[in-house]
């Protein structure tokens, strides 16, 4: 496949540290917004973003949730032993997970693991419905990873309650910065609702309330679904050619009204985040599945959607994943990657963040701008935009 042999050192710039804020803005609608559409740029305020949406165009956001992810424990050695939560094992399922009284099992990351040989570890965790010991304890190696039982001694507490009050929120690494009190806020979206992420859907840091009422004014719809983001997120490509990356998997849930939503939209559809769109566009290739009959339907690998067949419309791909699937929900996985040869098939425009040199996001910017990328962040940069998590906005149009 030609789109395998796509070299990543094409998508290298240079981001001076200027431009990388370790801390938002005092308002998060006050950011920049860039605006591209065919080949034209534009600056404005992200205050200002309905201007430059159609009316009756639909904004579909990730509404997911950060969970305090870091947990920092201590051995009576005084070994520093960290451990970052990935995704539930058992349950699997992050509501179910987040639901336990007593014990639950996690896939994790583990710092300073050589530490810590055997035995449990300890934590003391003070909460408003009362107090528990955290116990953590190593099952058995997952590849780079390691599957870690968790356990408390307070059946008024649930797991999610308990990860909230003895974790960290785990900030993006390049801030190189520990956590602090105001992040527990503002890397969140306003909108937030299902907790699962161990990274913030950043696009949406930038909306607020106000900026939520311009765009009714306007008469532009909103709907939501959920991916959690996880740590691959920040996973570098370290091949030379994009076929070498291998892809994270991320969890996502639809409902059945958004999917009723999409077969009846006519006009723009804005998905907010790359995550939204990485959602969307797994969705389409998944009723794909359906009306070819595969089996498994509720799974997308890497590079499935470059071999499936592509003259399915949009309307015919969802109605089959609807006739599948007769609940009012789906949970499904991807491990989509979207790049320059690919087609979008449900989103149009997107507001996104700018993205680090050399990742697989911007190869997904690439995909609606084309080569026009470059010449964007290279304008962004010189203006003073902020790039990365705490940054600055654009709304990118998708050639036709």
């Amino acid at each position: 496949m030609e789109i395998k042999s796509i070299k990543i050192e094409s998508f290298d710039y240079h981001l001076p540290e200027s431009n990388i804020p370790q801390y938002p803005l005092a308002e998060r609608d006050s950011s920049k917004l860039l605006v591209y559409e065919s080949g034209n740029i534009q600056h404005s305020s992200f205050r200002r973003l309905g201007e430059f949406l159609e009316p009756g165009s639909l904004l579909v956001f990730n509404n997911t949730r950060v969970i305090r992810a870091r947990l920092i424990f201590f051995k009576e050695t005084g070994a520093r032993i960290e451990i970052f939560c990935l995704e539930p094992c058992q349950p699997h399922e992050f509501s179910l997970s987040f639901q336990q009284t007593e014990s639950c099992t996690w896939k994790c990351i583990v710092g300073n693991l050589k530490k810590w040989k055997q035995g449990e570890l300890l934590m003391k965790v003070e909460s408003p419905r009362g107090n528990t010991i955290l116990k953590a304890e190593r099952l058995e190696a997952i590849g780079e990873s390691e599957q870690i039982r968790f356990s408390w001694d307070n059946s008024n507490l649930h797991f999610a309650e308990v990860i909230e009050h003895a974790g960290k929120t785990p900030i993006p690494p390049y801030l190189e910065r520990e956590a602090d009190e105001s992040d527990t806020v503002r890397y969140q979206t306003v909108y937030s609702k299902h907790e699962g992420s161990v990274a913030a859907p950043t696009a949406g840091l930038h909306f607020t309330p106000a900026v939520f009422e311009s765009l009714g004014k306007k008469q532009i719809e909103t709907a939501e679904l959920t991916l959690h983001v996880g740590a691959g997120t920040f996973k570098p490509v370290k091949a030379e050619e994009i076929g070498g990356h291998e892809m994270h998997t991320e969890h996502f849930y639809v409902t059945r009204s958004l999917i009723e939503k999409l077969i009846r939209h006519k006009g723009q559809l804005t998905a907010v985040g790359t995550t939204t769109v990485r959602t969307l566009e797994s969705l389409y290739w998944l009723g794909v599945k359906a009306a070819c009959q595969h089996s498994n339907i509720l799974h997308l690998d890497q590079w499935e959607s470059y071999s499936l067949p592509q003259d399915i419309t949009l309307e015919a791909a969802l109605k089959a994943l609807l006739h599948k699937h007769a609940g009012n929900s789906l949970s499904c996985s991807t491990q989509i990657i979207i790049v320059p040869g690919y087609q979008l098939r449900v989103v149009n425009q997107l507001v996104t963040n700018f993205h680090q040199p050399k990742s697989t996001l911007l190869l997904l910017i690439s995909t609606f701008i084309g080569e026009d990328w470059k010449r964007v962040y290279a304008e962004a940069i010189e203006k003073g935009y902020r790039f990365l998590s705490y940054g600055d906005s654009s709304l990118l149009k998708a050639r036709g």
